[in-house]
């Protein structure tokens, strides 16, 4: 903390000033939204404010998979995604969504924190990204409205929305539900017009989003803890000296330790709001039929060596 806080020294200033547009689905007050913004205010510090990052929550530049896309070519400058949605363009950061594979919050960060997460990182930059610094996501777990889910037999013949990732309806067809691909902002529409009987999400968007509302079933599968990551276009990143690359750099490692201390505030609160609105939180379930049913989806990734090596590396980590 000393070198980071003796590197936080002022740099010279360049000739020109930019405003950064960059995207994020979520509402306004979620810690993601509040970890930019709190990036935003670094980057006005180290360069006298001459840059500035414009933070367009709410999917205001659109759905993930669009503004991925509009990212890599360079018409929206910053983006933060979580890995499911980036793995289909990047083998490497699709492992970490793969299911039941962190045993826990700690062992998330721990990769991510180390070379493994490092590797990744720097992986973007061969598929028209610059990867800057991972979130939090919280662990994943499904959601419905038609019953508890205790057993995979309780799945069987739900509709389950997913992200927009061939890899996440593999997981639920694996489990004996339907998957339904969608758009994050399209998923309130499916429950409320019956399209679909559930989802899978983190505490905190099953709450922001109205989810709890229509899904009174909550249970405590985790089966993906997958971060979020912050990209940058290289097309901006180009724009920049090594000096305001290092500050970019340095601010979105900064923003990344802010948001962990808001996102478990804020994943609390959530849990806490949905169980006094009705939810039922189901915790007695057997965990092993779920993790022996991703065997084919384990056998799929590792055909590849290179994802075969890189899940084992995160299996030995302690």
């Amino acid at each position: 903390m000393l070198a980071v806080a003796l590197s936080w020294a002022a740099v010279p200033a360049s000739a020109f000033a930019r405003e950064f547009r960059t995207a994020d689905t979520q509402n306004e007050d979620y810690p993601t939204v509040q970890a930019l913004n709190y990036m935003d205010r670094l980057i006005a510090e180290r360069t006298a404010g001459r840059h500035r990052i414009v933070v367009f929550h709410s999917r205001q530049l659109g759905e993930e998979k669009e503004t991925l896309e509009q990212t890599r070519a360079g018409a929206i400058d910053l983006n933060r995604t979580n890995v499911a949605l980036i793995g289909t363009m990047v083998p490497s950061v699709n492992v970490l969504a793969m299911p039941f594979l962190f045993r826990s919050p700690e062992h998330l960060q721990t990769v991510l924190d180390g070379p493994i997460g490092g590797e990744i990182l720097n992986s973007l930059a061969d598929h028209g990204f610059v990867g800057l610094a991972f979130y939090d996501s919280g662990a994943r777990s499904i959601y419905n409205s038609a019953r508890p889910v205790r057993s995979l037999d309780d799945l069987k013949g739900l509709r389950v929305r997913v992200q927009q990732s061939e890899r996440m309806s593999d997981m639920v067809r694996a489990l004996g539900a339907q998957p339904v691909q969608m758009p994050y902002g399209q998923v309130l529409t499916g429950f409320a017009t019956g399209l679909i009987d559930g989802a899978e999400n983190n505490w905190a968007s099953f709450v922001t989003t109205g989810h709890y509302k229509y899904a009174g079933y909550y249970t405590l599968t985790r089966h993906t803890f997958s971060p979020d990551v912050l990209l940058m276009s290289q097309k901006a990143w180009a724009s920049l000296s090594p000096e305001e690359q290092a500050i970019f750099r340095e601010a979105a490692q900064r923003s990344s330790v802010y948001m962990r201390e808001k996102w478990r505030e804020f994943e609390e609160r959530s849990r806490k709001q949905a169980e006094l609105a009705g939810v039922k939180v189901v915790t007695d379930i057997d965990r092993k039929p779920f993790e022996a049913a991703m065997a084919g989806i384990y056998a799929k990734a590792e055909r590849d060596p290179a994802i075969s090596a890189l899940i084992e590396r995160i299996r030995n980590m302690e």
